[in-house]
C-alpha cells in the first residue's frame, strides 16, 4: 500500500482529538492497530473505539466482541474499504462502521450486521451531532472534519 496522504492523516487527527475529548473512561481509542477477525484475518482500521479493558489490550489483540466502532478514513483507498473491508467488518458482527471519504467530504454509517453486509447503512447530513450506538447519550460535533 503506498503511504497515507496528508488528507487523509489530517482527517484521522482530527477523529483522534474530538474522539479523546469526548469518549472520557467510556472507551479505549485505538489508531491503527490490529483487531482480529477469525484465523486469517487482522484488518487495522484508521480507528477502533473498544470496549475498555484494564490491560487497555496488551494482553491480546481485540476481537469483534471488544469493538463498540471501527473507523475507515479513505482517501485512494474508498473502493476497497467500501468492497472489502466493510462486509468483512459485517461478517464478524462489528456493530458499527464509519467511512470517511475525504475527497467527497461525506461520512457514511453502517449498522447492524447480518451476514456479510449491513442492513441499516445512511450518509450523515448534520455533522453538528454525530452518535455512536454503543454510547448513548454522546454526541460529537464533526463539523471541522473536513
Amino acid at each position: 500500500m503506498p503511504p497515507i496522504g496528508a488528507p487523509h492523516a489530517g482527517g484521522v487527527k482530527r477523529l483522534i482529538r474530538v474522539l479523546t475529548q469526548a469518549l472520557g473512561e467510556r472507551a479505549i481509542l485505538a489508531a491503527q492497530d490490529p483487531v482480529l477477525l477469525g484465523d486469517l484475518s487482522a484488518p487495522q482500521p484508521d480507528l477502533a473505539l473498544l470496549r475498555p479493558r484494564d490491560d487497555f489490550y496488551a494482553e491480546a489483540h481485540p476481537g469483534p466482541e471488544d469493538v463498540l466502532l471501527l473507523i475507515e478514513v479513505a482517501a485512494s483507498s474508498l473502493a476497497f474499504d467500501r468492497e472489502t473491508k466493510l462486509p468483512l467488518y459485517a461478517r464478524f458482527g462489528i456493530p458499527e462502521v464509519w467511512l470517511v471519504d475525504v475527497a467527497g467530504r461525506t461520512l457514511d454509517i453502517q449498522r447492524d450486521p447480518d451476514g456479510g453486509r449491513y442492513t441499516t447503512q445512511f450518509r450523515v447530513r448534520d455533522l453538528t451531532a454525530v452518535e455512536i450506538a454503543a454510547l448513548p447519550g454522546l454526541s460529537l460535533d464533526l463539523t471541522g472534519l473536513f
